[in-house]
């Protein structure tokens, strides 16, 4: 592969092969969660079995090379929702439909307020310090949540709007309110010694899908503005936090049990919205398949922003072709240097606790795979 510049080793979050964060329930965990459920066993029984499978996950991420380790959500049910959860002023609610994917509808659960939005302590926050404990001095130990802009659409769903307008009649209020509690709850993950931190965000793969935007407009709300709205959010979240506390956010197109959400759209319609988000180290973007589109929209990358190219699909066990994998990196670099690369898988592997049709041999397969070709690539 050529390249413009001698290929460099990255010291800090992106890494070169990475990870967007959850990894696949082992079963002994599902089955602890199943007697919970049905009051089996006890929270701090289930607590324990989650400890001893975060513990052999950390090993296991270290195994295969990885510089930064997760806890593969393994305390979660949804990647989003358990977070939303956690705050004060909303609840977990269940209504008729779940999320709709292709082929596939989700569990009917959502996110709805019961009072103002605000922060006063998250379970989350000791999840991450049992992660940061158990993964010692020799890799990063990151936390991932949902965008704070991932809450707003939450809230702005159809079955959310009456209670959101009757407890935020002013919308700003509303905005402003969610800002504060996630700075807050940012502030409470660094002082438990979190520095890398990635803000997951399925709202840009809603804004950048031809179907959705056709239903937004018909429905008379404006995209462009809409997205605007996301993207002043995101920013006042990640602005005035500690310098050595790395950010990066991954943009989803859906992950629910292998299958995507909408009919898809390339990046072009929210590139620049998107890209000019500051305080982001790095963009994890979806480019598994034709639906995300060209790289063009890398062009508004900021110069010292990294792109992770999610080339490597979570969906399926098989791995992919490398050559092709390299021809795709190579015409990346038409619009960003090399040097500003990374590679990741374009998902987790169970972006909710179902998780994806894959088993786990194949899962650590595939980061082996990724691994190998980032090191063919930045030697």
């Amino acid at each position: 592969m050529s390249t413009q510049t001698k290929p460099t080793k990255r010291t800090v979050t992106p890494f070169r092969y990475d990870i967007v964060g959850s990894f696949l329930r082992p079963q002994s965990l599902k089955e602890a969660r199943s007697q919970f459920k049905k009051g089996e066993i006890t929270s701090e029984q289930l607590k324990d079995v989650e400890n001893a499978e975060i513990i052999k996950l950390v090993q296991k991420q270290k195994e295969v090379g990885l510089q930064a380790v997760t806890d593969g959500e393994f305390r979660r049910s949804w990647w989003h929702l358990d977070f939303f959860w956690g705050f004060d002023g909303v609840e977990r609610t269940f209504i008729d439909q779940g999320y709709q994917f292709n082929g596939a509808e989700s569990r009917p659960e959502t996110a709805r307020l019961t009072g103002k939005v605000s922060y006063s302590s998250h379970p989350f926050v000791s999840h991450y310090a049992f992660l940061k404990e158990t993964a010692g001095e020799d890799v990063v130990a990151r936390q991932s949540i949902p965008a704070a802009a991932q809450l707003l659409f939450e809230l702005d769903r159809a079955e959310n709007q009456e209670s959101t307008r009757a407890i935020y009649p002013n919308r700003e209020e509303l905005v402003a309110d969610i800002a504060n509690a996630y700075k807050a709850a940012i502030f409470a993950f660094y002082e438990a010694g979190c520095r890398s931190l990635q803000i997951d965000d399925c709202t840009w793969g809603a804004l950048c899908d031809e179907q959705f935007m056709a239903f937004m407009k018909q429905a008379g709300v404006n995209v462009a503005d809409y997205a605007n709205e996301f993207a002043k959010l995101n920013e006042e979240v990640v602005s005035g936090l500690p310098e050595d506390l790395v950010v990066t956010t991954h943009v989803c197109r859906g992950n629910y049990v292998s299958t995507y959400a909408g009919v898809g759209g390339g990046y072009e319609p929210i590139a620049q919205t998107l890209l000019s988000i500051d305080n982001y180290s790095g963009y994890y973007l979806e480019f598994d398949t034709e639906r995300a589109g060209d790289f063009k929209p890398l062009r508004f990358l900021k110069d010292n922003q990294q792109v992770v190219l999610g080339l490597f699909s979570s969906k399926f066990g098989e791995l992919e072709n490398k050559a092709d994998i390299l021809k795709r990196i190579e015409e990346a670099t038409q619009y960003v240097d090399l040097n500003r690369i990374c590679l990741s898988p374009q998902c987790g592997f169970a972006s909710t606790e179902e998780g994806n049709h894959l088993t786990e041999e194949q899962q650590w397969r595939k980061l082996a795979f990724i691994k190998e070709i980032a090191e063919e690539i930045w030697k």
